[in-house]
């Protein structure tokens, strides 16, 4: 915890030089100082704004210091409260203790006594806060990254990673699918100096934009039908860690304007909420689109790309980097053969080789997750291995081919790759996205648009 944390305060006092005095001593020392004369401009700014610390006088025009107190204390994550009067009494004391105040003091009071009791009072509201978060962070899996890199190229910019790492810039890592973003991802915070906060992840492609917005935010109870708590989101879970926006080429245009707002600001409303909340994050975002072609066809906010492609970090396919597949192949078989000592025999780390891998290392995975559960021995063999990869290619499109595609061969090309990949996975459509590096939606499309059923199959 800070040394001297900045922290906020509001201050409710109406003896106007006392008060002046107090303003001009806290935030000396650093605080974020809201200053009011009476019970009702209390009340007021607590609901508009967040507070750590809340300095009351007792006796105030209107409503009492301890009716400010009730209020407060009402509030879903208050802030801890100091009572302050010139007419102290053991009654009052005892009142306040019972409503929950930190703790009552009596004026005149030494500038230092304050500060130090204002510090311990910040220091009990943020152990509460810590505790909600880490309660709400269980549903999060904050995992280390396996960093498996054999290749010059992706030695080079696992070294970047590292350097970049340090920095608070934004990073943006961009690549196929399944090439290993999210390891890059968590690499970053975990070679940061953020590496003992918390590393939250989201695939902006997985949820709907209503849903994704208040996962995001979070929202206030009563805020839609079925809110009836408070939630805190995504960013106030990330809160001196780092977030992770997967997939961010797919969030609708009006959260990217949202999202750009807390990227300047770092504050935000959580949704039906009138308070801002501000928090500490570093954002890591990864896309598999083309983000240029998509501002230029209106899908992607111009300044959003400006600002979070402070730094980009492209990651190549697998078949552009060979020298990683034995290697990748050894570690996913180590951590899937469940304490077995099993190894890849010589012909069928030929076939690895020699595939195409147009999933990546995400297939990479699957396929020597497969091969254990097939295999009848302490070796996999080239017969444990999927039909495709015993042909030793897939006719999958290439860029001369790409060039050369006219008169509807292109779209023949298409047709003939989603339905190759359609028949590995059994016509397992989620799968077969994956490895063809486009959403669920995209597939569903081009499915449509060729004529492709599983019960209509159509000749090659």
């Amino acid at each position: 915890m800070s040394a001297n944390p900045s922290i906020r305060l509001l201050i409710a006092e109406d003896e106007k030089n006392l008060s002046m005095v107090l303003q001009r001593e806290m935030e000396r020392a650093g605080h974020q100082v809201t200053l009011v004369h009476d019970a009702e401009a209390a009340i007021r700014a607590a609901r508009d704004a967040e507070f750590d610390v809340a300095l009351l006088d007792i006796m105030m025009p209107g409503r009492s210091g301890l009716e400010v107190l009730r209020e407060l204390r009402q509030q879903e994550q208050p802030p801890e409260v100091l009572m302050m009067t010139g007419h102290a009494t053991v009654e009052t004391a005892l009142q306040a203790m019972k409503l929950g105040a930190y703790d009552y003091l009596t004026k005149p009071c030494h500038i230092r006594e304050l500060e130090a009791i204002i510090n311990k009072a910040y220091e009990k509201r943020q152990l509460r806060q810590e505790n909600l978060i880490l309660q709400s962070r269980l549903t999060y899996k904050e995992k280390a990254p396996d960093i498996v890199v054999k290749s010059h190229k992706m030695i080079d910019i696992m070294s970047v990673v590292r350097k970049v790492a340090a920095s608070n810039a934004f990073v943006l890592v961009t690549g196929e699918s399944g090439t290993g973003k999210e390891i890059v991802a968590n690499t970053v915070h975990n070679f940061s100096p953020r590496c003992n906060g918390p590393f939250i992840d989201i695939s902006c492609a997985a949820i709907q934009e209503t849903l994704l917005e208040s996962e995001l935010f979070g929202y206030e109870s009563g805020a839609f039908t079925g809110a009836r708590q408070r939630k805190l989101g995504l960013l106030e879970l990330a809160h001196g860690g780092t977030l992770f926006l997967d997939e961010i080429g797919e969030m609708s245009l009006t959260l990217q304007a949202k999202l750009l707002r807390v990227l300047e600001t770092q504050m935000f409303f959580r949704v039906g909420g009138t308070k801002k909340v501000s928090v500490d994050v570093r954002f890591v975002a990864a896309t598999n689109r083309d983000l240029d072609q998509y501002v230029a066809e209106g899908k992607f906010r111009s300044d959003l790309l400006f600002r979070i492609n402070n730094f980009m970090i492209h990651l190549p396919p697998l078949r552009e980097r060979p020298e990683d597949i034995p290697s990748l192949a050894e570690h996913f078989l180590a951590r899937t053969s469940g304490g077995r000592a099993m190894r890849i025999s010589g012909d069928a780390m030929e076939q690895l080789n020699n595939y195409y891998w147009p999933g990546n290392v995400r297939e990479l995975r699957n396929v020597i997750e497969r091969a254990v559960i097939l295999s009848s021995s302490d070796v996999i063999t080239a017969e444990d291995l999927p039909l495709e990869l015993r042909a030793r290619h897939m006719p999958l499109i290439e860029d001369d081919e790409m060039e050369m595609g006219v008169n509807g061969s292109l779209d023949e090309l298409r047709r003939k790759q989603i339905l190759t990949v359609l028949e590995q996975t059994g016509w397992h459509q989620g799968r077969a996205s994956e490895i063809l590096g486009i959403s669920p939606s995209t597939l569903y499309r081009q499915l449509k648009s060729y004529g492709l059923t599983r019960s209509r199959r159509i000749n090659n």
